[in-house]
């Protein structure tokens, strides 16, 4: 143990001769642990609400997408996506083609988004698991093709035995003509299946139509075309590891994307929030660390006689001034201990018994009751790290400054 850490040590914790200096050390120290406190609870509660709406995602999105770099669609029997389809890491493959389409129902038009599959989107999906009503998941029948919406569009349908709808689309390279748009406009019908789906997710809910492939192909005039294959991959194998594979597989033509990059607006966003929430709470820890400043002036008046003494046994200035830099640190450091251990117990009772609530007078429509909560250690690592550099730049120049001042005056 150094001298300056083994003297800031013994400072810290003995009792001083004005009792002020150490209520103000005290207080310096709560309130760094304070700050420290809120920055593991905030970031935990935007690490809570990005899992919660990546585990909403995978109810219905696939584990991994291939899209096209260039342009919408691809064929589906490209050599790169057989070669994909083929590899051994992938359990299961989805051919789908998304695109916008105007239903008619009861005479008013309603801009829905189309999703066709074929028949191994229950493999590639957790559609199966967020499916309510009394039909059967069911696609395409003889000459029937069946539509399943989301929950949302149901509700605006009149519910989920709608009967028949006018699915439109416009003919691909034409315009329409004012006069008679028809002619410009492929027409196909949907049947009710009995069943909606229910992704908890307006993108989803609202507006999205799920039937078979073949149908949405022969609307659009894209027989043999899709704009995404949905891949799921075998029980145990690393996900980015597979990613990268099938990435050098297919090549330059085409993108794999694991969920989150399929939403990579919304997480963005959340990113770009908890950034900035991290940012200003690093701003508190640094006013928090202006106690500091105080509490170890404040010592170096009350050691005066104590600096002349360690001068005259021989410590050099260097030494002198590490002893309050030690002094201030280690104040930062018991701060942010104490305020990460409390921010991890808050946390904690926050998982287990969801002490603040998202609706406390109910009548909510939350998809959970309390706020979500998710501890990464990175995080807490993060925090940690930032807390001390922090307290170690906001004491460096005071201190310097007032210690060496403290021993001229003594000279």
């Amino acid at each position: 143990m150094s001298f300056p850490f083994y003297i800031a040590r013994r400072y810290l914790f003995s009792k001083k001769q004005h009792n002020v200096i150490n209520l103000i050390s005290g207080i310096s120290v709560v309130g760094v642990a304070l700050a420290t406190l809120a920055m593991v609870c905030v970031m935990s509660g935007f690490n809570g609400f990005q899992d919660l709406i990546g585990n909403l995602f995978t109810a219905f999105d696939p584990q991994l997408e291939l899209v096209p770099t260039q342009g919408k669609v691809m064929a589906e029997d490209d050599p790169s996506l057989v070669a994909v389809k083929r590899n051994s890491k992938v359990a299961a493959a989805t051919n789908s083609y998304e695109d916008n389409a105007l239903i008619l129902f009861k005479g008013r038009p309603l801009v829905i988004m189309l999703k066709g599959v074929d028949d191994n989107f229950t493999k590639t999906s957790g559609i199966k698991n967020i499916l309510y009503g009394q039909g059967e998941y069911l696609l395409r029948r003889g000459n029937l093709n069946y539509g399943i919406p989301g929950y949302n569009l149901a509700l605006q349908m009149g519910g989920l035995n709608f009967g028949t709808l006018q699915i439109c689309v416009p003919k691909k390279g034409e315009q329409i003509n004012l006069a008679n748009p028809i002619e410009n406009i492929n027409v196909d019908d949907l049947t009710a299946s009995g069943i909606c789906f229910q992704v908890n997710q307006q993108k989803y809910d609202d507006n999205l139509m799920l039937c078979s492939l073949p149908f949405v192909q022969g609307l659009y005039n894209q027989e043999g075309c899709i704009t995404k294959l949905e891949l799921k991959l075998k029980d145990g194998v690393d996900e980015q590891v597979a990613k990268k594979e099938l990435q050098q597989l297919a090549g330059p033509r085409f993108r794999v994307l694991d969920r989150y990059e399929q939403h990579e607006e919304t997480f963005n966003v959340m990113q770009i929030e908890k950034l900035f929430a991290f940012a200003f709470l690093t701003f508190i820890v640094l006013v928090a660390c202006f106690n500091i400043i105080g509490s170890v002036s404040m010592l170096i008046i009350d050691k005066t006689k104590d600096i002349s003494t360690l001068s005259h046994l021989g410590a050099t200035n260097k030494q002198i001034v590490y002893i309050f830099l030690f002094e201030g640190w280690l104040i930062s450091f018991m701060g942010a201990i104490i305020g990460i251990v409390l921010g991890l117990i808050v946390c904690f009772l926050q998982q287990q018994f969801g002490l603040l609530k998202l609706e406390p007078t109910g009548g909510g429509n939350f998809i959970v009751d309390a706020y979500p909560i998710s501890v990464h250690a990175l995080d807490i690592v993060i925090i940690f790290f930032t807390v001390i550099i922090v307290g170690f730049l906001s004491v460096w120049y005071p201190v310097n400054y007032l210690s060496r001042k403290s021993m001229d005056s003594q000279a």
